[in-house]
């Protein structure tokens, strides 16, 4: 990654399983970049096994439980404070694998795009979530096209990277709950330019995803109304 500074951002919440292996595969895998892990105020060891891995490991504690939203802008005001050039934003949990990031990072070098998706649905083969989650994306994927007439296959994907410019955005304005959607439209609306890159991903490991089957519809309906909030909300 030439001279540019890179952070990667590991957002966690009672990660304990995962983590250390997560900090190891980012080592192996972009050696470049530095290694941010903001402990969501998890209730496990997740922060000990974080500070316990070989390597210069960064850890914010937080003092309260902000969810993604809160933990993921942690990561882009300390890059932002820092000076750095790109976040990769990769999940605790396992299910991205930090050999599928440099996809992200040549994707927004070549590009020039300000965020880049990885996405599980653009020609590779990944694991993709289950059926009901599928239909939401799948529904996100026709509004996106809507609102800001931009195909994004994976609006709920929090596998990405960001430049300067969305680092300096993001770290000021961030949406709380479910972020991954509505980052999109608030990125949009402030001119910044989005395309997806294909990744794989896997099924996390350990622990289990806070939005059920039972919760699902909730969750659509939740998202769709922020997003549409978002799209008319004043700059």
């Amino acid at each position: 990654m030439d001279k540019e500074r890179t952070l990667a951002v590991i957002p966690a919440y009672n990660e304990q399983q995962s983590i250390m292996k997560v900090i190891r595969d980012i080592r192996q895998y972009l050696p470049e970049c530095d290694v941010l892990v903001v402990n969501d105020c998890s209730r496990d060891r997740t922060s000990e096994m974080a500070r316990n891995t070989d390597g210069d490991v960064l850890v914010v504690d937080l003092c309260c439980n902000l969810g993604i939203g809160g933990a993921v802008q942690t990561g882009f005001k300390y890059a932002h404070a820092n000076d750095y050039d790109y976040v990769i934003q990769i999940d605790g949990d396992g299910q991205h694998p930090p050999g599928e990031a440099r996809k992200l990072y040549d994707a927004i070098r070549k590009t020039g795009s300000d965020m880049v998706i990885g996405s599980r649905f653009l020609d590779v083969s990944s694991f993709r979530t289950t059926r009901s989650r599928r239909l939401g994306i799948k529904v996100f994927y026709y509004l996106f096209r809507l609102l800001i007439r931009t195909p994004v296959t994976d609006g709920t994907s929090g596998f990405r990277i960001y430049n300067r410019k969305a680092i300096d955005l993001l770290s000021r304005l961030y949406p709380e709950d479910y972020p991954e959607p509505d980052a999109i439209i608030l990125l949009n609306k402030y001119g910044l330019s989005i395309c997806e890159v294909g990744v794989e991903m896997k099924e996390r490991e350990h622990g289990h995803s806070s939005i059920t089957p039972i919760k699902s519809p909730y969750y659509m309906a939740k998202v769709i109304i922020s997003i549409f909030f978002s799209y008319i909300r004043a700059r």
